[in-house]
């Protein structure tokens, strides 16, 4: 087969995956009612117009402008939509609704950007070198599908009359009873975290270049913790004990008047799960989703810790006979069988309803049905390199006030849940699809 033909076919799948990428971001933007569009569902965020401009906006200045030099036809929408905010400190956006563009601008400015980014893509090569050109657009794509996750979120904290509202498959249950609490003993081992830059294979910045660690063993809960387990830490006053929380986080809670995990609601003496379309009974078999600050104070008031981003890979990927996997199941791409995750559900489904996902050390859900938090700050590994193409994705946030996250979500795209894959937010965070579980020597 001649080279013409294998980039041919590059070029084919990669233009199906743009396709489909695009798919998933106008699905979430059909869920919003019109007039909510320039709501802010969360302080610390953009309106939601913002995001409307921003996906076709960072394809236009990565792929259009920077790879292949083609002049701009809109520049004040290029730099209007060009970069998202992760405050920190607690600064907020105030911009007023009248600051930004009418959405029928902003969609004629994205239908162009499609076409030339499409045309973009027809082309032999780019003026780079054709590997820089498949770089591109698979960050293009990447960027896009974390949009998706990120805009469900945002979406989360809207009003249920703001949203056309959307059917949920029905949710797995479990075959027998769950222990919440059982743990499984993961003997010392090698983890590999990252990826070896001369493999070739993509990823983003972070997760160059490959690091092996030794772990020495661990135990570590089977399961994420569950709603009902965490309700024991709250009744137990959780939330009223100084000496469980560090004092950043205990200054977070304070401030926020936070007494709950973001997602509940009390009404009447009983507790609600806040779903994307319809509040529920708390689901107690189902993971809770937290900040970092609640995660840790639960883990003290157990008298365990977070697992590090070396003892997560060590039980995720790892095996008894000292191998690794590719995911904890094995070789297998992910599919529906294996765990909540790539854009399925929007809400989070029982603990221990995928058995086939489990890891060799039979840990449960390490991919899937929410992030996990970890002890690990977020970080360079050796040999890292930002990419020159977007020099501040990852670099901008090793700032010792992020923290790693592992694994995925129910809104996590499936290319996304490859090993050396890293999330990180500010531990403050609570709008986030993520939980935890806790490990212990």
């Amino acid at each position: 087969m001649s080279n013409a033909l294998l980039q041919a076919e590059t070029r084919q799948t990669l233009a199906s995956r743009v396709a489909e990428a695009r798919a998933r971001t106008d699905e979430i933007f059909a869920i919003v009612k019109p007039e909510a569009l320039y709501e802010r569902p969360i302080p610390e965020r953009h309106r939601l117009v913002f995001y409307l401009g921003h996906v076709e906006a960072f394809d236009w200045n990565l792929i259009a402008r920077q790879a292949f030099g083609i002049e701009p036809f809109n520049e004040a929408f290029d730099r209007l939509f060009a970069f998202g905010i992760d405050p920190v400190g607690g600064g907020l956006p105030n911009e007023p609704p009248s600051d930004w563009p009418e959405p029928g601008a902003i969609r004629d400015y994205n239908e162009r950007v499609r076409r030339i980014v499409d045309e973009c893509l027809d082309r032999p090569r780019s003026p780079r070198s054709e590997g820089d050109q498949e770089t591109i657009f698979n960050m293009a794509i990447e960027h896009r599908l974390m949009h998706a996750e990120t805009l469900a979120y945002l979406l989360h904290q809207l009003p249920y009359d703001a949203k056309i509202a959307r059917v949920e498959p029905p949710s797995p249950l479990p075959s027998g009873e769950l222990d919440a609490t059982r743990t499984a003993n993961i003997p010392a081992g090698l983890a590999t975290l990252g990826l070896a830059r001369a493999g070739g294979a993509f990823g983003w910045d972070n997760e160059f270049d490959e690091l092996r660690v030794q772990v020495p063993g661990f135990s570590i809960d089977v399961h994420k913790v569950s709603n009902g387990r965490y309700l024991d830490f709250l009744e137990d006053g959780g939330y009223r004990r100084r000496d469980l929380w560090s004092e950043a986080g205990w200054a977070w809670k304070e401030t926020e008047g936070a007494g709950h995990p973001h997602f509940w609601r009390e009404r009447g003496g009983a507790w609600f799960y806040r779903g994307m379309f319809a509040e529920i009974p708390l689901p107690r078999n189902a993971p809770v989703y937290v900040s970092h600050d609640e995660a840790s104070a639960f883990a003290r008031w157990a008298g365990r810790t977070l697992p590090t981003e070396p003892q997560f890979h060590r039980a995720a990927y790892g095996t008894p006979d000292g191998t690794e996997r590719e995911y904890p199941w094995g070789p297998e791409p992910p599919d529906q069988s294996r765990g909540n995750f790539d854009l399925r559900r929007w809400d989070p489904t029982p603990l221990g309803a995928f058995p086939g996902g489990d890891s060799a050390f039979g840990v449960s859900e390490l991919v899937g049905n929410g992030w996990e938090w970890t002890a690990s700050v977020f970080g360079p590994f050796p040999g890292f390199r930002p990419h020159p193409f977007y020099e501040g994705y990852s670099a901008n946030f090793f700032d010792g006030e992020h923290y790693v996250q592992k694994g995925g979500s129910p809104r996590t795209a499936a290319c996304m849940l490859r090993r050396s894959f890293r999330n990180w937010f500010q531990p403050h965070y609570p709008y986030v699809y993520a939980g935890f579980r806790l490990a212990g020597s």
